[in-house]
């Protein structure tokens, strides 16, 4: 999960948003956002988000799930990362 180094900054136990898309029907990651209000980290898979489809989960069951967005765990706070497909690098911005 989190190997020998801790790659964020956030405890593996740290509450994570996310969507059954991406947990029950095993969507990639695609886009996150590290909320600046509130330090929240959201996954999702790209795809509008309805909040009926929300899910809390463990930060480490996130990395468990797509261990690539420990190249994205540096994310500042109020920026977003987004890449095409699962095998795409990781892109980024300030959110607007």
């Amino acid at each position: 999960m989190f190997g020998k180094k801790k790659v964020f900054e956030d405890l593996p136990n740290t509450m994570v948003l996310t969507t059954k898309e991406v947990i029950a029907n095993k969507r990639g990651i695609l886009f996150v956002s590290h909320d600046a209000d509130d330090g929240m980290w959201q996954f999702h898979c790209g795809t509008d988000v309805d909040m009926e489809d929300a899910m809390m989960v463990a930060l480490e069951e996130i990395i468990d799930f797509d261990p690539a967005i420990t190249a994205i765990a540096d994310l500042p706070l109020g920026w977003v990362a987004w890449r095409e497909d699962i095998t795409s690098p990781w892109k980024r911005e300030e959110a607007n």
